[in-house]
């Protein structure tokens, strides 16, 4: 008798079963997405601190940033930024070294419950270049914000890796290390600013 294929699919808090191989906007819920985002550590967890820095926390801080790059950027783009590891809350985040190892299969996974996501926020599934690229350079900048102020780098490694930001723009942004459950509530509330201004 043949083998059953593995499981693909995830129970999700709210319920949801996820399949992981033909994801559908159907079974996401923006609670399954902070709760999973506000307990994936960013940097596999080597940041200083008493808590982790998650996922959660970077999503709401590239959204900052990407307003204060583009300062009119339609509220629509301003969720596309909060959402843009979403997948991350099913799959993990992983550093880009692992990511190169592991192979094409985890840009394909991602793009996947990328689209998902998308499609039940009222995104187009695949963004334009143009979005995706601001949205990147933000993540960059926050990337350099983490990297120096949690994750032990000097400046200097840190420009050579994300690129120097302009101080303006960084201007006033402390990271700090909270509680996984405020920071859900905080996603959570963000998320929903974003989605009544729609």
């Amino acid at each position: 008798m043949p083998k059953a294929p593995p499981r693909a699919w995830q129970r999700m808090l709210s319920g949801r079963r996820l399949d992981l191989l033909d994801p559908t906007p159907m079974d996401i819920e923006i609670e399954d997405i902070a709760h999973g985002l506000a307990f994936v550590a960013r940097w596999n967890g080597q940041t200083r601190g008493d808590f982790a820095y998650s996922v959660a926390e970077h999503s709401i801080l590239v959204e900052e940033i990407h307003v204060r790059l583009q300062p009119q950027v339609p509220v629509k783009w301003r969720l596309a930024a909060l959402l843009h590891d979403a997948p991350e809350y099913v799959i993990g985040d992983m550093i880009s070294p692992v990511k190169a190892a592991v192979g094409p299969g985890y840009g394909e996974l991602d793009t996947r419950l990328t689209a998902a996501i998308h499609l039940r926020f009222g995104l187009p599934a695949v963004l334009p270049k143009t979005v995706k690229q601001a949205i990147k350079r933000a993540d960059r900048i926050s990337a350099w914000l983490e990297a120096v102020q949690l994750a032990g780098f000097a400046e200097g490694e840190a420009d050579k890796f994300f690129g120097r930001p302009d101080a303006a723009l960084i201007e006033g942004l402390t990271l700090r290390l909270r509680p996984p459950a405020e920071v859900r509530a905080d996603f959570t509330a963000r998320h929903a600013e974003l989605m009544a201004q729609m």
